[in-house]
């Protein structure tokens, strides 16, 4: 894989050599209460993406490979395993399209796509915004209202063929994450057949939710490895540039900000072990929340600590500052951090028994 493959061709290649397939063990999901991923292998494999490709592929990758693929795995009928075994391959790729137009990006249950399930058919209506591989994407799994209300069972996923009738995918309006086929999209009374819907009535948030619980896993480990691969082309250009006649490197004030940025990646890499345990042993999702505020806050101020140290040169291209910008989407993707911090807040109990006693 060369350092500058778009997404498409990456993808490609990372089904051509077996590897996507490698993360999922048997194919398909496996007994009650076990990860649809294996995600030591993911964790690796998004590890090696961030040293190679733009951080816009690492995130075309990360959202495929921890929650459409799963999904359409998890789901019964020809039409979702001939989709799964194409995307596994590397012969089609797929966009996650949950974030509407009509609604707070984190407030699903106040979404407004609309499906109509009709007795032969179906029909898709509203849009879509912010969604990575929605441009380039040959399939799109749509979180879509089918009846009304906030209850969780009001919601289906429709696979929708990217060049059905109706669909509009325009790319967004931002020169950041390039090759992540960022984009918007529109469904104006988009006709399928019934085999297009995903999934048994009712249970589209509930899978949504489980494998969330994934990505925001898999999230971590690119967090880690994009403030470690930071933290060392930072260290590089301090010992490098000097001031008085002396590396940077050897300001005490420098090396104080660098070894508490470096503690924060530590504290945060420790904090993906344990949850990762508890998400997978015990299924409990509110461990994967906390990670995900974790991380939303500890990238932003290592990145952001970072450019400061690099000076002018983190303005220049691939340089901390514009890593900084790309990497807040692990703040906003797949649940705001202030979202996630009210989440957090809701469970203080739980977090704080975990804690054990006080002496």
């Amino acid at each position: 894989m060369p350092p500058d493959a778009d997404a498409a061709a990456v993808w490609r290649a990372l089904g051509r050599d077996g590897v996507t397939a490698a993360l999922y063990p048997t194919g398909r999901p496996g007994p009650p209460g076990a990860p649809p991923v294996d995600l030591a292998r993911l964790g690796a494999l998004l590890a090696a993406l961030d040293a190679r490709a733009e951080n816009g592929v690492t995130l075309s990758v990360l959202v495929q490979t921890a929650s459409a693929l799963p999904l359409l795995a998890a789901a019964p009928g020809e039409r979702c395993a001939t989709t799964h075994a194409h995307l596994l391959t590397g012969a089609a790729r797929v966009a996650l399209a949950a974030t509407d137009e009509g609604a707070p990006g984190s407030d699903l249950a106040a979404l407004t796509t609309r499906v109509d399930v009709h007795d032969d058919h179906l029909t898709l209506h509203g849009g879509k915004r912010w969604i990575t591989n929605a441009v380039g994407a040959d399939h799109l799994l749509v979180l879509a209202r089918q009846r009304p209300g906030r209850h969780f069972t009001s919601f289906r996923w429709v696979l929708v063929p990217a060049d059905a009738p109706g669909v509009t995918a325009t790319p967004a309006d931002t020169p950041l994450l390039a090759g992540s086929g960022t984009g918007h999209l529109r469904f104006d009374a988009v006709r399928l057949t019934p085999d297009h819907l995903v999934g048994g009535a009712g249970r589209a948030l509930a899978s949504f939710a489980r494998h969330m619980a994934t990505e925001r896993i898999a999230g971590a480990h690119w967090a880690v490895a994009l403030t470690a691969r930071v933290l060392r082309a930072t260290r590089d250009r301090l010992e490098h540039r000097e001031a008085d006649g002396r590396p940077l490197w050897q300001n005490p004030v420098i090396r104080r900000d660098f070894a508490a940025c470096l503690v924060r990646v530590t504290q945060l890499r420790a904090l993906l072990d344990t949850v990762t345990e508890r998400v997978t042993a015990d299924r409990d999702l509110a461990w994967a929340g906390l990670l995900k505020a974790a991380v939303g806050q500890e990238a932003d101020a290592v990145l952001s600590r970072c450019a400061d140290l690099q000076g002018a040169d983190g303005l220049a291209e691939g340089g901390a500052q514009r890593i900084r910008a790309e990497a807040a989407v692990l703040g906003l993707g797949g649940g705001a951090t202030d979202l996630m911090l009210a989440q957090v807040a809701d469970r203080a109990d739980t977090f704080l028994d975990r804690l054990g006693p006080c002496p």
